[in-house]
């Protein structure tokens, strides 16, 4: 019988603000994926999605529970994109769901109340309501710019931010192509998180690339 590390109680009141960092595909061969991660959440990052399309199952497993080691050492929260499964196996904190993926009521169910789920909701705030009337924990809207890790994805605009703003209670993260220059209006209009892939780690110094997009959000008082 395996045993997952239990949660902290710091990622239950954590507020979902400020960078979320999500992994690349193809990371940089000369350092371990964990080993990037911390450096995204030395520079502030406040969420890692850890994101692998590939079948190695094992792998994965593996890759999973070292970042969550990483997450639990600095009490940020790490989530799993698409896979309840492997969210449960390794005791993850959340996971990303997608159209395509479980319902969110049937992965309440399986993960229990204590899991975030965020719910990607592309340039529908329909999308969204659902999503929040179904008990999401944060939504996503994107793409916002040209992505290279999603060239085909639907376009969102900067009024749909703001009627999301109005409309939801809940975290709103936004999503595509987001660099430090281009990301303010996104935070302006309502963005609570910015999540990002390659311009944290397709970066040669990932800790002062995620401190440029946490210089975008207001310090919070202690």
């Amino acid at each position: 019988m395996t045993h997952s590390a239990p949660r902290p109680t710091a990622v239950s009141r954590l507020k979902l603000s400020g960078l979320y960092a999500i992994t690349p595909e193809h990371p940089d061969p000369g350092a371990t994926l964990a080993d990037q991660v911390e450096q995204a959440i030395l520079g502030g990052a406040r969420v890692v999605q850890y994101r692998d399309k590939s079948g190695d199952g094992r792998r994965r497993r593996a890759e999973a529970r070292s970042l969550l080691g990483v997450c639990r050492r600095h009490g940020v929260p790490l989530i799993v994109n698409d896979d309840v499964e492997l969210t449960a196996a390794v005791g993850a904190d959340g996971v990303h769901l997608g159209r395509d993926d479980m319902e969110p009521a049937t992965a309440r169910r399986r993960l229990g109340r204590g899991t975030l789920i965020g719910i990607s909701c592309y340039n529908k705030l329909e999308n969204a309501e659902r999503a929040q009337a179904l008990g999401a924990d944060y939504v996503a809207f994107g793409r916002f710019f040209p992505s290279a890790s999603k060239p085909g994805a639907v376009p969102a605009d900067l009024e749909l931010l703001q009627r999301a703003r109005t409309a939801l209670h809940l975290p709103i993260v936004a999503i595509g192509g987001i660099s430090p220059q281009n990301s303010g209006p996104l935070v302006a209009a309502g963005a609570d998180m910015l999540a990002v892939i390659d311009a944290l780690f397709g970066r040669a110094d990932i800790r002062a690339a995620a401190q440029a997009f946490t210089d975008l959000f207001p310090t919070e008082e202690p």
